[in-house]
């Protein structure tokens, strides 16, 4: 009538798998490094490019590189990841074969030397890591542009400027600093992205990552997976959220720490 022992979050468990019948947690961490591998290159990739991309096309305005940049980013925003995953493994893949069809590693993988392993896992690497950051091109590029256009027609721009600086000094010293506040507050909501990766897209590749854990949890209706699965996304949620408060309170000038 009486449990003498519990087994729980509490106790440092998530159960186990009702399918697999191993540890909830055990499952996770198997498939968490495949999507912080995809998660760190899709961030570092996205504002690597974006921001400077975002910063040529608000310093240039209305000129060729601006419109036919932004055809080509809101093209790509108008497609969904895994709907341009299953176009690239028909045609690259399939047809063309130029890229694998699907995995991270071919199946002779262990038996390569470093060199080749490398040269394997990018050519595993390059179609999914497109379907990745191809939405969020288009967002954090005109999100950078349209922060700094309003930036750089404020008055203290001007009077900078008319103070002796010149306008790069205005733009790198004044302006970008204060346009990238709006792109500082959806950084920590990344470490979301960055670890729990993408489902359809994973599923479109087959890559065994956490996106294809969720995917597959809700398939098989495995509760304990499902709710481990959940409880990790929510924790990295909430703690994405507090990340991007505190990054926008140390680049944000305005707020002073006492």
């Amino acid at each position: 009538m009486y449990k003498t022992s519990f087994d729980g979050l509490l106790q440092g468990t998530m159960g186990n798998s009702f399918k697999y019948n191993e540890p909830v947690w055990d499952m996770i961490k198997e498939r968490i490094p495949v999507s912080l591998y995809f998660g760190i290159l899709s961030a570092i990739i996205t504002y690597s490019v974006c921001i400077p991309l975002g910063v040529v096309k608000a310093i240039r305005h209305k000129s060729l590189v601006d419109n036919i940049s932004s055809v080509l980013i809101f093209l790509g925003y108008s497609v969904p990841g895994f709907a341009l995953g299953a176009v690239l493994v028909v045609y690259l893949g399939a047809r063309l074969e130029w890229f694998p069809l699907c995995g991270l590693t071919s199946p002779d993988f262990a038996d390569m030397g470093f060199w080749q392993q490398a040269g394997d896992l990018l050519h595993h690497t390059v179609l999914p890591l497109i379907c990745y950051v191809v939405s969020s091109f288009a967002i954090t590029t005109m999100m950078m542009k349209n922060n700094l256009m309003d930036n750089l027609s404020a008055d203290y721009i001007r009077t900078a400027m008319a103070k002796g600086v010149s306008f790069r000094g205005a733009v790198i010293k004044h302006a970008f600093r204060n346009s990238f506040i709006p792109i500082a507050s959806t950084l920590g909501s990344l470490i979301s992205l960055i670890v729990a990766g993408s489902m359809l897209v994973e599923k479109v590749f087959d890559i065994q990552g956490f996106g294809m854990l969720s995917y597959q949890a809700l398939m098989d209706k495995d509760y304990a997976l499902i709710m481990g699965t959940l409880l990790l996304t929510s924790f990295l949620m909430v703690l994405g959220n507090l990340l991007s408060d505190i990054i926008v309170a140390a680049v944000d000038p305005r707020i002073k720490f006492e």
